[in-house]
C-alpha cells in the first residue's frame, strides 16, 4: 500500500469513527516466558507464532512501537493497526502522517507526538530482577528509556498464578559491592540477587510507577502497563523459581558492547538511591483517585498519575446508562468488562479471541473526539461497562502523586 492508498484510508477511518479509530489486537510473545493464560486467546493460540518466537504473553494497545524480540522478529510485530472496511493500516502510519490533526500541535511540539503505549502482560511465572534504561542510557543503543507503570484490573485476574507478589529494588542497607558479586556469579546457577531485594504482595485495583533504573522482578497478576514508547531492558537474575536459566545476553541486550563486562557502568544503570529508598512503597505504589465526577450513570478514577510520560483512568458506566464523557487530550482505550455503544460503535469486552481475528474492545480516540466528548452507553441490565484509558505525556488534569 502506498502512501496515498494509506492516507486515504486513514482519512476513511476518521470519517467513519467520527474521529475515533477501532483498532485490532496486537499480540507479542515472549521466548523467555510463559502464558498466564488470561488475555482471552484462544488456548490453541498461545504458540500461533511458533514455538521457536515463544508463548504469547502480551498484548499491546496503541502502540507505534516495535516489539524488540531479536532475530525473526516481524517488522510490525507490537504495532497496532487501524481497522475500517475489512482493511487496516498502522498506527503509526496515521501518527506519521498527521500526527497533529490526531494529537493537537501542542502534543506533536512539546513531546514528538504519540510517545506512549500500553499492553497486557500475563506470565505463568515471575518474570526475573531487571531495569529499564534511562534516557541517557538508552541513547547509547539507539534507544529511548522507558519507565513504566503497572495497574491490577480484576477482570483479568480470574487466578493468581504462580507468585502474586513483585520484587522492588534492594533492601535498604545493600551495598554496591553486594550487587557486583551476584552479576559476577552469573554463570553460577542462581545468583541470589533477589536476596538483596524485597517482595510486595499485589492487590487487584492498584498498581506500581517503575522509574527508569529501578530493579523489579514482576510477579504473576496479569497487568496493564501504561508506558514509554520503548522496549528496553536488562535483565540481573540468572535464575528464576529454579526452572528457567536467563542467558547473559539478557543482561547487555541494551547495554554497549564495550561495557558489557564494565561492572562499574552496569551499576551506573541503576537509580541506587531510588532502589534502597526505604520509603520505597510511599514513593511507588499506586491507589486510585477519583477523577472529580460525583455521578450516578458513571465513575472514573486515575490509575496512573503523578508522573512525567503517561497516564491512565478506569471509567465505570452503571447498567442501562448513557453519558458524554470528555477529555482534553488523544487516548486509547481496552473495555475490560460488559458491552454496549462506545461512539459509532459498538464495544464489548471479549470472552475468547482466536489469533488474527478482529475484536470490538479497543480503540483509539483523537483530540477532537476527546474534548468534544464521546457518547458511551451500557447496553447491559445488570452488568458495568469498564473502560482503562491511557494517555500522552502532559494530561492537564492528571494529578500528583500527593
Amino acid at each position: 500500500m502506498n502512501n496515498a492508498e494509506k492516507s486515504q484510508l486513514i482519512q476513511q477511518a476518521l470519517e467513519h469513527g467520527k474521529g475515533i479509530f477501532r483498532l485490532m489486537p496486537a499480540w507479542v510473545p515472549r521466548v523467555f516466558c510463559v502464558p498466564g493464560r488470561r488475555l482471552r486467546l484462544h488456548p490453541d493460540d498461545l504458540y500461533a507464532l511458533g514455538a521457536h518466537r515463544g508463548g504469547i504473553d502480551e498484548r499491546w494497545f496503541s502502540s507505534t512501537t516495535h516489539a524488540d524480540n531479536g532475530p525473526g522478529t516481524p517488522e510490525d510485530e507490537g504495532l497496532s493497526y487501524i481497522y475500517v472496511d475489512g482493511k487496516k493500516v498502522l498506527l503509526l502510519d496515521a501518527m506519521e502522517m498527521m500526527a497533529a490533526e490526531l494529537l493537537g500541535q501542542e502534543a506533536v511540539d512539546q513531546y514528538g507526538g504519540w510517545v506512549m503505549y500500553s499492553k497486557f502482560f500475563d506470565n505463568m511465572y515471575p518474570l526475573p530482577h531487571h531495569l529499564h534504561q534511562s534516557d541517557e542510557q538508552a541513547a547509547l543503543v539507539g534507544k529511548r528509556g522507558k519507565p513504566e507503570a503497572y495497574f491490577y484490573p480484576a477482570q483479568y485476574n480470574f487466578a493468581l498464578n504462580t507468585f502474586p507478589a513483585t520484587y522492588f529494588g534492594f533492601e535498604p542497607g545493600t551495598t554496591q559491592e553486594q550487587v557486583i558479586d551476584c552479576l559476577k556469579r552469573w554463570s553460577q546457577g542462581d545468583n541470589q540477587i533477589l536476596n538483596l531485594s524485597k517482595s510486595y504482595r499485589l492487590t487487584l485495583g492498584t498498581g506500581w510507577y517503575v522509574p527508569p533504573g529501578i530493579l523489579h522482578a514482576p510477579g504473576t497478576l496479569c497487568t496493564y502497563e501504561p508506558q514509554r514508547a520503548s522496549d528496553v531492558f536488562s535483565m540481573w537474575q540468572s535464575l528464576i523459581a529454579d526452572y528457567q536459566v536467563v542467558d547473559r545476553t539478557m543482561l547487555v541486550k541494551d547495554v554497549p558492547q564495550d561495557k558489557w563486562d564494565d561492572y562499574d557502568y552496569l551499576l551506573s544503570m541503576l537509580d541506587w538511591e531510588g532502589n534502597v529508598a526505604p520509603d520505597f512503597k510511599d514513593r511507588y505504589h499506586l491507589t486510585p483517585k477519583s477523577a472529580g465526577t460525583q455521578h450516578e450513570a458513571y465513575e472514573e478514577k486515575w490509575i496512573v498519575y503523578g508522573n512525567e510520560y503517561f497516564s491512565a483512568k478506569e471509567l465505570t458506566v452503571h447498567p442501562r446508562r448513557t453519558v458524554t464523557i470528555q477529555d482534553p487530550a488523544a487516548y486509547g482505550l481496552i473495555c475490560v468488562q460488559g458491552y454496549g455503544r462506545f461512539g459509532a460503535f459498538g464495544i464489548s469486552a471479549p470472552n475468547m479471541i482466536r489469533y488474527g481475528e478482529m475484536t470490538e474492545d479497543e480503540f483509539f480516540v483523537t483530540q477532537q473526539a476527546a474534548r468534544e466528548g464521546v457518547q458511551i452507553t451500557n447496553l447491559s441490565s445488570t452488568e458495568p461497562l469498564v473502560i482503562l484509558k491511557h494517555f500522552n505525556p502532559g494530561n492537564p488534569e492528571m494529578p500528583g502523586r500527593g
